[in-house]
């Protein structure tokens, strides 16, 4: 077994183990995206991202590929990590604002903002339908083609595969085709409509406190440290008030 530091727990896991197999048997919750239990990891929507290393060595990695290491320091819910987490969502409300999955995690996560102009590609590139057809369907009808801004998912050639059993297995899997409670001609590209807005423990420190299911959304902790600083302030007032004879 290797042993390593997550969220200031020790945890243990199996040699070969990445940081969300170990976090989802602890419990502890990292969003994902592109990562399916039934599919090859790919790590390609980076929504997943954890902090490893420790003071200035530092660095963001997705948790659903790297292996778990002996002596390793995991941090899942950082403001850098959250941080991450909010741009990856906005980039991909540009692409496929019409995703109720993407407005979800918006809402989630406290995105109130998409600065990036919509494309409205109904696309997110995370590569599950790809997948889904290849590995559990046994067809690989489609694929990635091109690179960088001009690439896309298609059929070889664009034209209709006969390999393709139409199964749809693609559109089961895909985040895009899920559509937002607005419809297909929303006026905004966010929503919000979902949008928590209890104060959370990460705007008071560096790590979400708790580790529930609903963890950073309680404000508990919160509540709790603003009446102790009222408490203070009311017996500060107090020992400064004139006494009357």
């Amino acid at each position: 077994m290797i042993t390593f530091r997550m969220n200031n727990l020790t945890v243990q896991a199996e040699p070969g183990s990445t940081i969300l197999e170990t976090a989802r048997f602890y419990g502890l919750k990292i969003p994902t995206l592109c990562f399916h239990e039934g599919l090859t990891s790919w790590g390609g929507c980076r929504l997943c991202v954890v902090e490893i290393g420790e003071g200035t060595r530092a660095k963001l990695v997705s948790s659903c590929t790297y292996p778990v290491e002996e002596g390793l320091v995991v941090r899942t819910d950082t403001k850098r990590v959250w941080a991450a987490r909010r741009m990856m969502i906005e980039l991909m409300l540009a692409m496929a604002p019409g995703s109720k999955v993407l407005q979800d995690l918006a809402s989630e996560f406290g995105v109130t903002r998409v600065r990036f102009k919509p494309k409205n590609e109904e696309c997110i590139l995370c590569g599950l339908c790809v997948r889904m057809c290849a590995e559990q369907m046994d067809a690989k009808a489609i694929g990635f083609q091109n690179r960088g801004h001009q690439r896309k998912i298609a059929t070889p050639f664009n034209i209709k595969n006969p390999e393709c059993r139409l199964c749809g297995g693609c559109i089961y899997i895909c985040p895009a085709c899920q559509l937002r409670c607005q419809g297909p001609q929303a006026e905004t590209t966010l929503c919000n409509a979902c949008l928590t807005m209890a104060p959370t423990c990460l705007d008071h420190y560096d790590d979400l406190q708790c580790w529930m299911y609903d963890n950073g959304q309680c404000g508990t902790c919160v509540r709790e440290k603003s009446a102790a600083g009222k408490i203070a302030e009311t017996t500060a007032a107090s020992h400064h008030e004139p006494k009357v004879r």
